[in-house]
Order: structure tokens, then C-alpha cells, then sequence
């Protein structure tokens, strides 16, 4: 199960965490209460595709939203998608809204906005309701993320 893998890699990643399980929520500041985060804290993780079989996970934070030209120009590329659920789910072996770097069925480099720097977040841990609370900066050392400015 998914919920297994992403625990397995939170562990071996030596990251400090709390897990927070809630029943299903329907929007962002649902989530937030549920996890006793901030809607800012709530981190997605998003798959974008670069090119054929060369994807990233963008991390963003809840109350933002991915700036494509800013993405684009830190990839060096002209050109970003966003995968199919199907294609999401093979390339990273989690069903959307469950993804998360941690366990990924595949090591894609990790792009995280800047503001996940210096607070605490909460970011999904392989199943639905499943969130693991972690020091920010931890989570992008942990990651080996490129940090930059890539939201709105």
C-alpha cells in the first residue's frame, strides 16, 4: 500500500515528523483544521511533466498556486505539463491527491517554493487523509529540493 511506502521513506529520510490522520475534508482550509496547520501549511505536491518520461515534483505551498513562467524559466525550459491522473499515478505510483516525493515509485528531482522555508507544514503521506507534520527547512534538506520563488 501507498500509505506504507511513503511512511517507510518519511522514516529512512531520518526526518522528525507527526502523522495526522482525518476523515475526508473538502477544501483547503478543511484540510488545514484537520492537520492544526495553517492553509499556507498545507504543502501540495504536484507532478509536472518536462519533457517524455522526465517529470519534477513541485512543492506548493496550500494557498498558492504554480507560476509557470517563473517554473519554466528556473527548468530552463519552454515548455511544462501537468500529467493525466493515470500518468500521475504510473510515474509516481501514488493516485492524485494522495502524491508525495516520499516513497515515489521514482526519484524525480524535487522544485519547492521558497515560503515552505523557516515553518512548520504538513505534507501528504501517501493515502487520503494522511499528512506528516515536518520542520520546512528539514523537509527540503531531507528532499534535496531546488528552492526557489515558483508560485503565485
Amino acid at each position: 500500500m501507498s500509505e506504507e511506502r511513503a511512511l517507510a521513506a518519511l522514516d529512512a529520510s531520518g526526518l522528525e515528523y507527526q502523522i495526522a490522520r482525518h476523515p475526508p475534508v473538502n477544501s483547503l482550509e478543511e484540510a488545514a483544521a484537520a492537520r492544526g496547520v495553517e492553509p499556507a501549511a498545507v504543502i501540495k505536491s504536484i507532478v509536472v511533466r518536462r519533457a517524455d518520461d522526465d517529470y519534477v515534483f513541485v512543492l506548493v505551498p496550500g494557498d498558492r498556486t504554480i507560476a509557470w513562467p517563473k517554473l519554466r524559466a528556473l527548468l530552463g525550459v519552454s515548455r511544462l505539463s501537468m500529467p493525466d491522473a493515470d500518468t500521475a499515478r504510473d510515474v509516481t505510483g501514488y493516485e492524485r491527491g494522495t502524491i508525495t516525493p516520499f516513497g515515489s515509485t521514482q526519484a524525480w528531482p524535487v522544485i519547492a517554493d521558497q515560503r515552505i522555508q523557516g515553518r512548520t507544514v504538513s505534507i501528504g503521506a501517501g493515502a487520503f487523509g494522511v499528512a506528516a507534520t515536518v520542520g520546512g527547512d528539514e523537509l527540503l534538506k531531507a528532499l534535496d529540493a531546488t528552492v526557489a520563488d515558483v508560485t503565485e
